[in-house]
């Protein structure tokens, strides 16, 4: 089945354009509603939200779909996504909902899905829900519409899980932290959280306006983390994106440390304490080759999923594996969270220096990686240039360049009308060579 509505992480597009429309969105909660009725008890929805200026519409009408099923409404405010999928486990309700286009720019939005355990939803139950979507479902009679409160003590709860994460046994004292909140759903829950563990703070991207989210700040764009760290002598720089879900780590000198370096450094860390399950990291096709090859060298296998944090999950759970994430910075570790959680992940990097007494440049660099590199092609949504003879054809000769020297992944974006192209190898000229010759073929055929 086509999907028109869902891509590889929830529902996104610009808002008051198809799909990010009130109208819309409301159909969304009334087929979501719908499909999560089941059995005789009072259900419930949790709805958290980023600090993007349309987060209130798209909030409000999903209220309205929800009730008009039958759902009672629980309403988080902003909130990072990890906390909805926390607090629809601890609340027991049937289905969780965040409000956010993540890394995107102010004017798109996003709606991410979570099951009553807390985990995002798998392929087949999106494509259930697009079916109620496009059919429409049967409202409730006016007695049985649902009720909507807010809660006040949501960031409470949240900052109290994410604390119990960190050993018991150490404290941020005299640790100098800079955190980039990227004026989204984590401004206050971050800070406050590294704060009560003894750190001190410098707080920057913790002004939302509903405009500025990711604006020149956060994961994907850590020039400022990176300025603010040496300027004021910190001891590490923390940034995550919008709805903090992902994290970039900025050491003490101001290199960056990506997700790749992060999974490292936890899954060598659980393998020492004979803590890491499954012998495996889990991480997409996009992870860089020298991860692997660190891994395998302590006898770590890396097993590789498509792009998106949801199949990397899936794979963490089919093979029972407890460390996972992406090169961008989305860490899964299942010990603690049903998703990716920057602020988590950030503490078990954190625990790492405080435990070693290193500086965060001696502790963070694992391996050296394999040079890499990436570049995307937009092209029109209607057309489908991967699958022309001349591209195949390019790609192919470049797999057979690169065989036992490096990579390559081609891919389709799943949330925006592009062709990545990456490859990585030993030698960076052929690398980029090989890119710039599909790039090429693509772009022709776009």
């Amino acid at each position: 089945m086509t999907r028109k509505f869902f891509g590889t992480d929830g529902i996104r597009g610009l808002t008051n354009s198809e799909p990010m429309t009130a109208e819309t969105a409301l159909r969304v909660g009334q087929a979501a509603g719908a499909h999560f009725l089941r059995g005789d008890h009072r259900h419930r929805v949790v709805i958290g939200k980023d600090t993007r200026l349309s987060g209130y519409m798209m909030e409000s009408a999903m209220v309205a779909g929800f009730t008009s099923v039958g759902m009672d409404v629980v309403l988080l405010g902003p909130m990072p996504t990890p906390a909805v999928a926390l607090l629809t486990r601890s609340m027991r309700a049937d289905i969780g909902v965040m409000i956010s286009a993540s890394h995107n720019p102010f004017a798109d939005n996003g709606i991410k899905l979570f099951g009553p355990d807390g985990y995002k939803l798998s392929d087949e139950t999106e494509q259930a829900i697009e079916a109620k979507i496009e059919k429409g479902v049967k409202l409730v009679a006016a007695e049985k519409i649902g009720r909507a409160r807010r809660i006040d003590d949501a960031r409470g709860r949240y900052i109290h899980h994410v604390k119990s994460t960190f050993p018991e046994r150490l404290r941020l004292d005299g640790l100098k932290i800079v955190v980039d909140c990227a004026n989204g759903a984590a401004y206050h829950v971050a800070p406050e959280a590294l704060w009560e563990l003894g750190a001190d703070v410098i707080p920057i991207g913790v002004k939302p306006d509903g405009l500025n989210i990711n604006a020149d700040c956060g994961s994907t764009k850590p020039q400022l983390l990176q300025e603010t760290v040496v300027a004021s002598g910190a001891d590490i720089g923390i940034a995550l994106d919008g709805d903090a879900d992902r994290l970039i780590v900025v050491d003490e000198k101001g290199r960056i440390i990506d997700g790749d370096q992060m999974m490292a450094l936890v899954g060598l860390d659980l393998q020492r304490r004979g803590e890491l399950r499954g012998g495996s990291v889990v991480a997409t096709v996009m992870s860089n080759l020298g991860l692997e090859r660190r891994l395998q060298q302590e006898g770590i296998g890396l097993i590789r999923t498509a792009v998106g944090d949801r199949y990397v999950l899936e794979a963490m759970r089919e093979k029972k594996c407890n460390v996972g994430g992406e090169q961008s910075g989305h860490i899964i570790l299942s010990d603690h969270s049903t998703t990716g959680d920057g602020l988590v992940a950030a503490l078990q990097v954190l625990a790492a220096i405080v435990d070693s007494g290193k500086p965060a440049s001696e502790v963070l660099h694992l391996f050296d990686p394999v040079p890499q590199l990436l570049k995307n092609v937009r092209f029109n949504g209607g057309k489908a240039p991967l699958e022309t003879d001349r591209v195949q054809k390019r790609i192919a000769a470049a797999e057979a360049e690169l065989e036992g020297r490096g990579r390559l992944v081609i891919r389709k974006s799943g949330t925006e009308p592009l062709i990545r192209v990456m490859a990585e190898g030993d030698d960076p000229k052929l690398v980029e060579r090989l890119v710039d010759d599909i790039c090429e073929a693509v772009q022709s055929a776009a």
